[in-house]
């Protein structure tokens, strides 16, 4: 089903995902119908086939079509929605401590452009409960927020956050932006009961679309001020039968559509994975990974850090020693995979080095237990 190396041990869907061959072949499909006839393809065949590709996305994770516009990543969806808030002087971004470092720095840049500022608030890990994250977010929340920035599942401490008490507890008076890049196929969403003001997805990750494919979805209450980052050819033009952010979004300049063209097999191949379609797929790798973690914390005699209500298809545990300072991954990282032949992130995140388990259809219990022998040779 994949093109995965079967000579490494593959424990780091989270980075960047894994595309199975059948929709490398659609996507490679979509690019032959391309340039057979670049012209035909780009003035009659994509629209239709990009209209169809947002169908089918939208009705996976419960968004409005008229809302939703496909992006090339969650970090560009983020950055659509910086450059759209109005910020000036005095202004407040409000983070966690457990944001993804690309779209912390995002946010950071935009502040320094504007006079704004960032706002990072501490959450525990492991959390003590949903209740102690939300309220630690509200908290940092005063009079000169602009928007709060949240991640659904969290990148180096692998955690689901209870988004939709945030949500709640802020919306609509302060807008929010649910940071979604692992929560497509990881979780069941719905996105457009959420309630947020700003939602953005990765579907290269857990939904195992082609890189190049993610999506963001915008409230009715800020469809009129959302700017893209690119202006399209359609700037100004006032178009009866398209949606605003169609308009705005799905031509902004000559690029290869075929990552999101492939969703739709992309939802099927995976749907097909487990008997149960994606509710097993879910269900399994969750549980997958809820047992890795035991076997390699249970073998190291390690802290297995979040409860089981806290994980999706990732899970994180503290290892021993101190990180080196001022680098995202630690070098165990580097060793694993040249001495061991593993593919699984050590990050170095305040103060504490995190080993991030993943959990796919490819996965085996026994690709945990060796990297237990792997992790007990490098730690001696």
């Amino acid at each position: 089903m994949w093109l995965l190396d079967p000579d490494v041990t593959h424990l780091n869907h989270g980075a960047y995902g894994a595309t199975p061959i059948r929709v490398l072949e659609d996507q490679n499909d979509w690019r032959r119908r391309m340039e057979a006839n670049p012209v035909r393809f780009f003035d009659e065949e994509y629209y239709p086939a990009l209209v169809e590709a947002r169908r089918r996305l939208c009705e996976f994770v419960g968004a409005e079509e008229e809302n939703t516009v496909f992006v090339t990543n969650a970090t560009s969806g983020v950055n659509i929605v910086l450059s759209s808030v109005p910020l000036g002087p005095g202004d407040e971004i409000v983070i966690t401590d457990h944001e993804y470092e690309t779209c912390r720095n995002a946010a950071h840049a935009w502040a320094a452009r504007t006079g704004a500022r960032v706002v990072e608030v501490p959450i525990p890990f492991p959390p003590t409960s949903p209740k102690v994250v939300v309220e630690q977010i509200v908290s940092a929340v005063g009079a000169n927020t602009r928007l709060v920035i949240v991640d659904h599942v969290t990148s180096p401490t692998a955690l689901v956050f209870p988004v939709e008490a945030i949500v709640a507890a802020l919306e609509p008076e302060v807008p929010v932006l649910i940071d979604g890049a692992h929560a497509p196929g990881m979780l069941p969403l719905r996105v457009g009961d959420l309630g947020a003001s700003f939602y953005v997805g990765n579907l290269h990750k857990w939904v195992c679309a082609p890189k190049g494919a993610a999506f963001l979805h915008v409230a009715d209450r800020h469809v009129d001020t959302i700017q893209p980052l690119v202006v399209s050819r359609a700037w100004g033009v006032e178009a009866a039968t398209a949606p605003r952010l169609h308009t705005l979004f799905d031509w902004t300049a000559t690029e290869d559509p075929s990552a999101r063209l492939a969703v739709p097999v992309a939802l099927d191949t995976m749907s097909n994975a487990h008997p149960d379609g994606w509710d097993g797929v879910r269900s399994a790798n969750r549980t997958l990974v809820i047992e890795g973690r035991r076997i390699v914390t249970e073998a190291l005699g390690l802290d297995p850090g979040a409860g089981e209500a806290w994980i999706g298809s990732m899970a994180s545990v503290v290892l021993p020693g101190e990180p080196e300072q001022g680098v995202l991954l630690d070098e165990l990282t580097v060793r694993l995979r040249h001495n061991h032949a593993i593919e699984v992130p050590v990050y170095a995140w305040r103060g504490r080095r995190l080993l991030r388990l993943s959990a796919q259809r490819y996965n085996r219990l026994d690709d945990y237990r060796r990297l237990v022998d792997a992790l007990i040779d490098e730690l001696d």
